[in-house]
Formats: C-alpha cells, structure tokens, sequence
C-alpha cells in the first residue's frame, strides 16, 4: 500500500508540474527551454518535477500592500 501512495504521488506532482509548465508564458520560463522542461520533466519521474518547482518556474510577482485611504492620491479627489 505504501508503494502504491507513492507512486500515486508521483504522477500527481509530475502532472501538476506539466501543467503548470504548460500555463507558463514561455519568455518567463528559466534555466531552459519550455519544451526542454516538458521532456525533463517526463523522462525524469523525480528530478524533472522537482527542477521545475526549484529553478524553471516563473517567479511569483510581486504583491504590493493596500494603501491606506489617506495615502490614496485617487480616494481623496473623491472627497
């Protein structure tokens, strides 16, 4: 049973890497190729996932605190 979780596992990271993979824009991909990331991460069960979440994804932006009301150049010509 405990092999069988496991190897569930892995095709479940593998397909989520390749679908995330496939959603990327292709400029923000790094270290390779896209398509170079598909074949890696297929032929490589283990490593291709996991070189894909450490080093080929794209970065997350950036997200920028709420303004407070005060601060918000737009909220105050509304007053």
């Amino acid at each position: 049973m405990p092999r069988v979780l496991l190897i569930i596992a892995i095709i479940a990271v593998t397909v989520y890497a390749l679908v995330e993979a496939a959603q990327a824009h292709p400029s923000r991909v790094r270290a390779m190729p896209r398509w170079l990331w598909f074949v890696a991460i297929v032929a490589l069960p283990v490593l291709g996932p996991v070189g894909w979440f450490a080093i080929g994804r794209p970065p997350t932006p950036t997200r920028h605190p709420p303004i407070a009301p005060d601060d918000d150049p737009d909220f105050l010509r509304g007053l």
